[in-house]
């Protein structure tokens, strides 16, 4: 029999309309109480006895609603927690190190969640088990004779305390209706509240009530609940989202602070420069999203992301992804390969009561991808909707010879329509080359039965993204595009961005606070500088090697090119490297 993972998506199945065709079509008559899909709300099961993974019912199914894996056999012995039958397992755990930060690093659904709910100690995993339940003791023997039987056998004793910091930050409001400070110093354990208030830049909101703070306040006020409490372990389930990049570089380094007094960190994120940054070993986690994970072996960070970009982990011979990513060992645009304007814009000015953005005249290039760059509310979002015709600027004007469309930063989940709805009303389905393409390459066909309001994060952004691109538009401006999207995702993304403008002749200017994905797509990049929410203004378009050295040195990070994968790295503070590349003010390297 082959060693598989079967799993039945119960939103799209829908028996009435397809009268059980991949029932009809199994070799192994699967049939009566052993049925696939049972009863009238299409309640779906799939007997892992008799299926026998052919994969013909995957064919015959019209909703994409069947997903059956074949596995290594000898992934049996290792499934730490699965949730119901043809539900969710997860294969091994990760260990944390003292004094060392552990990245986990992996699609979304794909079982990091639930490994910090192990670790944690709020869940108690069943060991593949669904008929007897476990507890402490079983665990141990699970993991008698490696490093965390003794972990457990801490926790399980409540002789190693445990702190979290949550990703869903935005239900904090929800349970606390009070103001920051307070909330802080409730949990204050370690009496550096004060500390912490200054080292994350929250005194100006930090007495606000939390219901006012903006999503970056709030993760970083999450963070700093986090480390004031006293614990063993530290757990930070994506502490960079929200933030801008200055602001992620500060929950950095005081993670890197509380590392440092010999703390237990194990960190989840989804930004490649930071997770780099931030991280001594990674663990890749890898499989089939939302069927089953798998956490690989640890790794030094700079072997585990290349491995992770690589799709293939040379030490335990296992390829997860098809193909793996690529990056160019430079960025040096040739001077004859720049194409003609397509529109120029004069300096702008756009006043608000509190705000007032100046923006110093530019032009957009054929086939020209501009990044932008900078700090939260310097009027990134403005300018692109200024440019898009939504907002009116009080001085300056912009060429209208061309169409351009918008993809906003806060998405309308609030549609309870299906998706392949909301398409035929946009105009969107699939017909035309183009269309299928990107419907294709951002697997939308994966939720067109989903309605709007139940879709993730990372997919209501990868709709909104094709959406804007199917658009008949010249110069399309995205305004952060990565924002929910995972790791591999996001370079993916920028990969099929960068492919469209260039295939179709079109442009493209994108705001972003993930400076991987920046310096992967961009030709040409703006900065914003000034002071958030009072006033900002910008720079021109700027060649990469400028705009990055300029922008990198205001950081006081240095990159290099990493040199087996070309891909731009994060020098550790005060690293040879980084001592030498800031003395020659070569803050960014293009080759």
């Amino acid at each position: 029999m082959v060693s598989r993972i079967a799993s039945l998506d119960k939103e799209l199945c829908n028996s009435k309309k397809c009268q059980l065709e991949c029932i009809r079509f199994c070799p192994v008559n699967l049939s009566g109480s052993e049925c696939i899909i049972l009863g009238e709300d299409t309640k779906a099961i799939i007997n892992e006895e008799l299926c026998n993974g052919c994969g013909i019912c995957i064919k015959k199914c019209p909703f994409d609603a069947i997903n059956i894996v074949k596995l290594p056999d000898e992934l049996d012995k290792d499934k730490i927690h699965q949730y119901d039958i043809n539900s969710f397992r997860l294969y091994k755990l990760p260990m944390p190190v003292q004094g060392q930060i552990i990245g986990l690093v992996g699609k979304n659904g794909i079982g990091k969640s639930t490994a910090l709910q192990i670790l944690s100690g709020n869940l108690i995993p069943n060991l593949g088990d669904l008929e007897n339940s476990k507890d402490w003791g079983d665990v141990k023997d699970k993991f008698n004779g490696s490093e965390l039987k003794n972990y457990f056998e801490f926790l399980s004793n409540n002789k190693m305390k445990i702190s979290l910091k949550p990703q869903a930050v935005y239900n904090i409001p929800k349970i606390w209706k009070d103001n920051g400070e307070t909330l802080l110093k409730k949990y204050d354990e370690r009496n550096i509240s004060n500390e912490l208030i200054r080292e994350l830049n929250l005194e100006e909101c930090i007495k606000n009530d939390v219901n006012k703070l903006s999503g970056g306040e709030l993760q970083r006020l999450a963070v700093a609940i986090a480390i004031a409490r006293d614990a063993d372990v530290y757990f930070f389930d994506e502490p960079s989202a929200f933030n801008d990049v200055y602001q992620r570089l500060i929950v950095a380094n005081v993670i890197r602070k509380l590392a440092n007094s010999g703390k237990y960190i194990i960190l989840v994120e989804h930004d490649l420069t930071f997770l780099d940054y931030m991280s001594d070993y990674i663990h890749i986690l890898y499989g089939e999203a939302g069927t089953y994970g798998i956490v690989s072996g640890r790794y030094a960070a700079r072997i585990g992301i290349n491995a992770l970009l690589d799709g293939y982990i040379p030490n335990e011979n296992i390829r997860f992804r098809e193909s793996g990513v690529t990056f160019n060992k430079s960025n040096v645009i040739n001077e004859d390969e720049k194409k003609e304007n397509i529109t120029k814009y004069t300096d702008i000015t756009k006043k608000f009561d509190r705000f007032q953005l100046d923006i110093k005249s530019g032009s957009i290039k054929k086939e020209e991808i501009i990044g932008i760059i900078g700090a939260n509310s310097l009027g990134k979002t403005t300018f692109l909707k200024i440019l898009s015709g939504i907002e009116k600027p009080n001085k300056g004007k912009i060429e209208k010879n061309v169409k351009i469309a918008y993809k906003p930063q806060y998405l309308d989940n609030t549609h309870d329509i299906l998706v392949k709805d909301l398409l035929i009303q946009q105009s969107i389905d699939g017909k035309t080359e183009l269309q299928q393409e990107l419907m294709k390459s951002f697997n939308i066909n994966k939720i067109i039965e989903k309605k709007i309001n139940q879709l993730s994060g990372g997919e209501l952004q990868k709709l909104s993204i094709m959406s804007c691109l199917s658009m008949d538009a010249d110069i399309f401006a995205l305004d952060e595009p990565s924002a929910f999207i995972d790791i591999e995702d996001r370079i993916m993304l920028g990969k099929i961005i960068n492919k469209f403008i260039k295939t179709y002749g079109k442009s493209a200017i994108i705001a972003d606070h993930d400076l991987q994905l920046i310096d992967v797509i961009s030709d040409s990049i703006m900065i914003f500088n000034g002071r958030s929410g009072i006033y900002g203004n910008t720079t021109p378009p700027l060649t990469k090697e400028i705009a990055m050295n300029l922008f990198l040195k205001e950081l006081k990070i240095t990159y290099r090119r990493d040199i087996e994968s070309g891909r731009p790295r994060v020098n550790k503070n005060n690293s040879k490297l980084d001592r030498e590349q800031k003395l020659s003010g070569n803050y960014y390297y293009i080759k």
